[in-house]
């Protein structure tokens, strides 16, 4: 097993398990995307990992983006920081040409809730639940969410949730195709790690080109999608919402949007 603070993984079975492990919520830090970025690259250069599985210690899946980083730049431009960790972070997970799968255990929120979409499975624990998020704190979306929700749950459902900011049951994900599975909460990473590892025995070149005829039948503007939300979020962290969005989240507040 090679672990960092943030990540940590393990090969078993052909299958490259990922853990956050960013206590309380697996928030999502510079430091914590560059270590998924590099067990990325380890499932891609390893023959031996034919399957990636990524997963989350503690009560959260993620909850997003790190708001203390955020609140550190206040007022800058956020298209930076989203052009060098995020963006790359999901066309990675999309371009690797082995099958990924998240175990999603609690909430899945913000740029973790992308993460989770990027996948190309999901099983997920019967307390899970997904929260867009973004427009809590007066930003649009990033990380791939503008593209993958509604190519997942249609874009009625994908607007109604996002201005609402109203959580998607576990019920609710599997019957509208947001998860492929669900199990109990205590079975989650072993159920997860068996259905993985049945995968890493199937044809893995041939999934591989599989998810690229995908990528490019359903997903082909996915970097000129996570560009044009780099670009918008600069606009939203301009505005008076974002800084109350902001202020509210650390004082512990509804925010007041005018």
């Amino acid at each position: 097993m090679n672990t960092s603070n943030l990540v940590m993984t393990e090969i078993k079975d052909h299958v490259l398990t990922i853990t956050m492990n960013h206590p309380k919520a697996n928030a999502l830090t510079r430091a914590m995307i560059s270590d998924l970025q590099a067990a990325l690259r380890q499932a891609e250069q390893t023959s031996q990992v034919r399957c990636v599985l990524l997963l989350s210690s503690g009560k959260f899946f993620s909850s997003g983006h790190d708001l203390n980083e955020v609140r550190q730049v206040m007022g800058e431009p956020i298209r930076p920081y989203l052009v060098r960790y995020h963006n790359p972070l999901i066309l990675q997970m999309r371009r690797l040409e082995k099958p990924v799968m998240a175990a999603i255990n609690g909430m899945a929120a913000g740029a973790g809730l992308g993460i989770a979409l990027a996948c190309d499975l999901r099983i997920a624990a019967e307390n899970a639940c997904f929260v867009v998020g973004f427009l809590g704190i007066g930003l649009g979306v990033d990380s791939g969410v503008s593209l993958l929700l509604p190519a997942l749950i249609g874009l009625g459902r994908a607007s109604e949730y996002t201005f609402t900011n109203t959580i998607i049951t576990a019920e609710q994900a599997l019957a509208w195709g947001l998860v492929n599975r669900l199990v109990p909460e205590e079975e989650l990473h072993q159920r997860a790690h068996e259905w993985a590892a049945e995968i890493a025995q199937g044809a893995v070149g041939a999934m591989g080109l599989a998810k690229r005829a995908f990528n490019k039948a359903v997903l082909p503007n996915l970097e000129e999608a996570l560009d044009y939300e780099a670009y918008l979020q600069d606009v939203a962290a301009s505005r008076q919402e974002h800084q109350e969005g902001l202020r509210a989240f650390f004082e512990k507040r509804m925010p007041h949007f005018v």
